[in-house]
């Protein structure tokens, strides 16, 4: 089991859902929390609601520049959360460029500029954690879901080949995927979404994951094995299932 104790952890994508209800785990377990997000008046009553040691800094993870500034403001930590999302549900045939590029460069390409400031001063101490989340869509192309799935099966990809090199290292790299999660977010769909979490529910479920050791975590456990199994399905019987 991990010591929070007095660690610091630098949470992005902080500002309401899994990730507040993520910075209050930290928190009473010890741990500094510095939480990021754009909006600062979001950020400001998060920080003055942590029981512990906490502050924020703004940044907006598809400029890289401010990603660079913010980075650095917050300075060496002890480990980085990755949560930064963004979600529109559509398919195909109803293609929605700007929002389509929106999910690519904050969902995935914001991890890539978030992680190319963390990882290289974590690899020089040999020392740090990193939390990157993906989502049970991140299995297998779904239907109505351009843009989101591709970007979650992105960081997943990502965490997997950061796993890879960094096993054998001080730095080690989780990933956890989720299901639905009750949010601004899935506030969008207008299908039934089982099982789904509250945001305090899938909270617990990451935390306990994150104080561990093991790489992945998928949840709800029972609904995983659906996205996890499907890999396995040939072609013409999974897309007449998922359709």
């Amino acid at each position: 089991m991990r010591n929070w104790q007095g660690k610091r952890y630098w949470l992005v994508g902080a500002s309401d859902g899994l990730g507040e209800a993520l910075a209050h785990k930290l928190s009473r377990a010890g741990a500094e929390v510095i939480v990021s997000a754009r909006s600062e008046d979001k950020l400001k009553k998060v920080v003055e609601a942590l029981p512990g040691k906490a502050s924020y800094k703004t940044v907006d993870v598809s400029d890289n520049d401010s990603v660079i500034a913010a980075a650095k403001a917050v300075g060496e930590v002890d480990g980085v959360v990755y949560l930064a999302g963004v979600y529109w549900p559509f398919s195909a045939k109803e293609w929605d460029a700007d929002q389509a590029n929106a999910m690519a460069d904050i969902n995935f390409t914001g991890l890539m500029r978030t992680m190319g400031q963390v990882v290289p001063p974590m690899v020089a101490r040999d020392k740090g954690h990193i939390v990157i989340t993906s989502s049970l869509t991140g299995f297998r192309g779904l239907p109505g879901s351009i843009g989101y799935t591709a970007s979650k099966a992105g960081t997943m990809s990502l965490a997997e080949c950061m796993y890879a090199d960094l096993r054998k290292t001080g730095v080690q790299v989780q990933v956890i995927n989720p299901g639905f999660i009750k949010t601004q977010l899935t506030d969008k769909n207008d299908f039934r979404m089982p099982f789904l979490m509250e945001p305090e529910e899938a909270a617990q479920a990451v935390f306990e994951h994150i104080s561990g050791d093991k790489f992945k975590k998928s949840f709800p456990w029972l609904f995983s094995l659906v996205f996890r199994l499907s890999q396995f399905l040939p072609d013409a019987l999974y897309y007449r299932i998922f359709s």
